[in-house]
């Protein structure tokens, strides 16, 4: 049976722990006990863990050997630059984009995105980085994605936000239904055999209603490819999702 992996918090050697409510909800609600192993993701490499001691807001672990990871080859890291709108969807995206597989999340704050919505992303941070642990360890993936602090769009192209050399492509719904040659999949396709393994592809997914015209008008002047997912028009957290999907298929 494959093992439950867990991210550790606290990595020292050949010891490993899990501390405050990463801890307890292993302690509490799995019931965990001295003695169970599991993968321990620690730092760059995954090794077997067997629980040492156990404290409602400490788990300690002995490490033993490597694991084989199975790491994805000919994808680049993707990003996606999300823009806030309601937090029980946006967080559902962030939690199966984080599954698929994204390297990166960088929450944008659109014109469109409620005032109150904007105010609260700041302290709403914490918990999205909460959210994309546990989707990690359900998804096995060695480490959780970065979750950037929320930004105007004006601030997305600004020095050090995204790559220099990224393939930046933002969603337009108003391409819905046109010619092939602008849906998502043959964009990044077309791009594919000049995007390395290593580069930075970005997607950005509008809010609900999509991006304004003078949105569109920014990314047009700031480089962007304007691409769709294709006839119909799907809600935001929808499209985050598909489009992430499509990108690792077409980038694959």
């Amino acid at each position: 049976m494959t093992r439950r992996r867990w991210i550790a918090d606290e990595v020292s050697g050949n010891t490993a722990a899990l501390v405050g409510e990463h801890a307890a909800h292993l302690a509490r609600v799995l019931r965990a006990e001295v003695g169970q192993e599991f993968d321990i993701a620690a730092g760059e490499e995954v090794r077997r863990g067997t629980i040492t001691t156990i404290s409602y807001d400490r788990i300690e672990f002995a490490l033993g050997a490597k694991q084989h990871l199975r790491l994805r080859s000919g994808a680049p890291k993707i990003t996606v630059a999300l823009a806030i709108f309601k937090f029980d969807r946006l967080e559902w995206a962030i939690e199966k984009c984080t599954e698929i597989g994204v390297a990166r999340i960088i929450p944008v704050i659109a014109r469109r995105t409620d005032a109150h919505l904007a105010s609260a992303a700041v302290k709403r941070r914490e918990r999205w980085q909460r959210i994309v642990r546990q989707a990690s360890e359900q998804a096995r993936r060695s480490a959780p994605p970065e979750v950037a602090a929320p930004v105007k769009l004006k601030d997305l192209g600004g020095d050090g936000v995204l790559a220099a050399d990224a393939l930046r492509v933002v969603l337009d719904e108003s391409l819905a239904g046109s010619e092939g040659d602008t849906r998502l999949g043959a964009i990044l396709q077309s791009h594919s055999s000049a995007v390395a393994t290593d580069d930075e592809v970005t997607l950005a997914v509008g809010p609900e209603g999509g991006w304004s015209d003078g949105e569109l008008s920014w990314f047009y002047e700031d480089g962007w490819v304007q691409a769709s997912l294709g006839d119909t028009i799907l809600r935001a957290e929808t499209a985050a999702i598909v489009a992430t999907a499509l990108a690792f298929d077409a980038l694959r």
